[in-house]
């Protein structure tokens, strides 16, 4: 593994935020490109498929992004140093998903020139994935074509993320009428947003799901107001909405937009939720290595994939989007492996 150890290393002295990935992009190209692999790019995503490609033969996708976000003030130390410290990487993007994508290049490398495998292998590095954008694994999708079943590397400790909730943001805003704040004059706006943020901070979901929990809103920002002496006749807030996979993001939508008296506009409702059966032959083989499954808070390139995915990665993700971000070189060894016995013997 020390030739992608060592290329992600380059990865992180490297800055890749969102839409300014090439530089990066042409790392992942580069090294493909050394060892004799075809691939094929659209933006800033590269893919690449196994050297006896058969028609027929299901599909599995290997994908991780090549984008990370942006560092905090709170680093300690170079964020783009890549310092190896006996089992220790730190860096921005190491965990998340760095460590996963070059396991899983080194997975199909692995897999690359075997003549008969029960199934076709694409790899695909893909960019935007930390800001949700159009033309990251959206855009890749339909250049793909029929895909069986998708493996996406985040951090997951290597246990199997078989749900995923999807991501809504809504932009409130509440109604009044201006008026002297020193009189009785006006409605206030910001009194009509507290009120409905109280109802959508009691509301409670019907459904609850055994893997992704209840139906999660927060309200994450609230503005109202240019002077001190007027009351506001306008207060926006804004609500982040974690959607199990009971509710589609529109059917959500109109729930909560019927709650309140404010308007709501949601940003996008895309990101749907999205799962795969527990019998599924992947998730079986993944219980038969003694694995664990779980339904994850977070969201992922899953929610624009229109076929059944499962996330499992090395890394954690709550060291993801933190200070001094690391990974260990033990986990991506080990995640190498068991991406290896996943594949091995997987019948679809």
């Amino acid at each position: 593994m020390e030739e992608y150890i060592q290329l992600l290393r380059s990865m992180i002295q490297t800055p890749s935020f969102s839409r300014e990935e090439g530089p990066v992009a042409d790392l992942v190209r580069n090294f493909l490109t050394a060892r004799g692999v075809d691939f094929q790019v659209k933006g800033f995503n590269t893919w690449a498929r196994n050297q006896f490609w058969h028609e027929g033969k299901p599909v599995v996708l290997l994908n991780s992004h090549i984008d990370t976000v942006k560092p905090s003030k709170n680093w300690t130390k170079d964020p783009f140093g890549a310092v190896l410290e006996g089992d220790c990487l730190v860096g921005l993007g190491s965990n998340d998903a760095g460590a996963s994508l070059v396991s899983l290049m080194a997975v199909f490398n692995h897999f690359y020139a075997e003549k008969d495998l029960p199934f076709n292998l694409i790899f695909a590095a893909s960019c935007e994935e930390e800001i949700s954008g159009p033309n990251g694994m959206e855009n890749l999708v339909p250049e793909l074509g029929e895909v069986s079943l998708a493996i996406v590397g985040e951090p997951t400790q290597m246990q199997m993320a078989i749900a995923e909730k999807g991501l809504m943001v809504l932009d409130c805003t509440a109604h009044g009428k201006a008026g002297h704040a020193a009189r009785n004059e006006g409605e206030n706006a910001l009194y009509k947003a507290v009120d409905d943020i109280q109802i959508l901070r009691n509301y409670r979901f019907g459904e609850v799901s055994e893997v992704l929990g209840e139906v999660k809103m927060s309200i994450t920002q609230i503005n109202a107001g240019y002077q001190h002496n007027v009351v506001p006749d306008t207060c926006s807030y804004v609500v982040d909405v974690r959607i199990n996979e009971f509710y589609s993001n529109q059917a959500a939508f109109e729930i909560i937009a019927g709650l309140v008296g404010s308007t709501v506009v949601p940003r996008s409702t895309r990101l749907n939720s999205s799962g795969i059966p527990v019998d599924h032959p992947i998730v079986e083989r993944g219980l038969g290595l003694g694995l664990s499954y779980y339904g994850s808070p977070t969201t992922s390139d899953q929610a624009v994939m229109p076929f059944p995915s499962i996330k499992i990665g090395p890394g954690d993700s709550a060291r993801s989007h933190t200070a001094d971000e690391y990974i260990l070189i033990s986990e991506i060894e080990n995640g190498f492996k068991i991406y290896i016995d996943l594949l091995t013997g997987l019948h679809l």
